[in-house]
């Protein structure tokens, strides 16, 4: 498939896990990437991966907090690639467990990560989007958006960002630019809180995968897989949309279930 041919996409936290997933699919398919993220060196070598398979590829290391950063990058994208067809916004922050462990600090650190950047990327963005009347938006939300599963002020983020998707797809939709947002559930991933966790648990995926219908956790190219459809020209006419990726989590708890139906066994 070749459904983002001449097309220019920047991944926020594009260095690690469906950050990175989301760069190689939507590279495989003919676009132009652009990979931002706080590490430039993981960011690099998703870009070298990209052109070594023959895409065009820029890598950036930049703060989506960071306002002026962010414009800042956003110049290197026009000047190197051109204007932003496809934006996904894919960085998030997630350090405290429970509310009790959250202070204020930690909270702010959070939202902004999680939500605020996202606006400000987004924000950055829309112009050229608007002045060409066309631009596809994907916000990575979570499960965690949509009912609770820890991590607070994480959470609070992704629900906030929910939000801020069905806000952009109703203002904006009437200019050309579509906003969509994928929800996951648990993606097994290289990230730092997912590194402490297998370090405390090695087996935490294979315990976790009893709560999902499907039998497993995700994997980033399942996710990636889902952006690369609502950032496409097939999901025309999907505006607004939350689709759960998340293996039938949110559908229903089998370990639940299992324990209510005894009398079936």
């Amino acid at each position: 498939m070749n459904r983002f041919q001449g097309k220019i996409a920047l991944i926020t936290g594009g260095g690690r896990g469906i950050g990175r997933a989301s760069a190689l699919r939507l590279g495989s398919e003919g676009a132009a990437v652009a990979v931002l993220d706080r590490d430039g060196a993981v960011a690099e070598e998703v870009a070298k991966a990209l052109r070594d398979d023959g895409a065009r590829a820029l890598a950036l290391q930049a703060d989506i907090t960071d306002e002026a950063g962010i414009r800042e990058a956003l110049g290197g994208i026009r000047s190197e690639l051109g204007p932003i067809d496809v934006l996904v916004n894919n960085a998030t922050r997630a350090q405290k467990g429970n509310l009790e462990q959250t202070d204020p600090a930690d909270w702010a650190a959070e939202i902004e990560g999680t939500l605020t950047g996202a606006f400000l990327v987004t924000r950055s963005v829309l112009p050229d989007m608007t002045r060409r009347g066309r631009g596809a938006i994907v916000n990575v939300g979570s499960v965690n958006g949509l009912t609770y599963l820890g991590n607070p002020a994480y959470s609070a983020g992704k629900a906030g960002l929910l939000n801020l998707t069905r806000a952009l797809a109703v203002e904006y939709g009437p200019r050309g630019v579509r906003a969509n947002m994928v929800s996951p559930g648990t993606v097994r991933t290289e990230s730092p809180n997912w590194q402490k966790r297998l370090a405390k648990d090695p087996q935490v995926f294979d315990k976790l995968a009893r709560w999902y219908p499907v039998g497993r956790v995700g994997e980033p190219q399942d996710i990636a897989a889902a952006i690369a459809f609502l950032a496409s020209d097939e999901a025309a006419f999907v505006n607004g949309a939350n689709l759960v990726v998340d293996g039938g989590l949110t559908a229903g708890m089998p370990v639940m279930i299992d324990e209510l139906t005894l009398e079936t066994r």
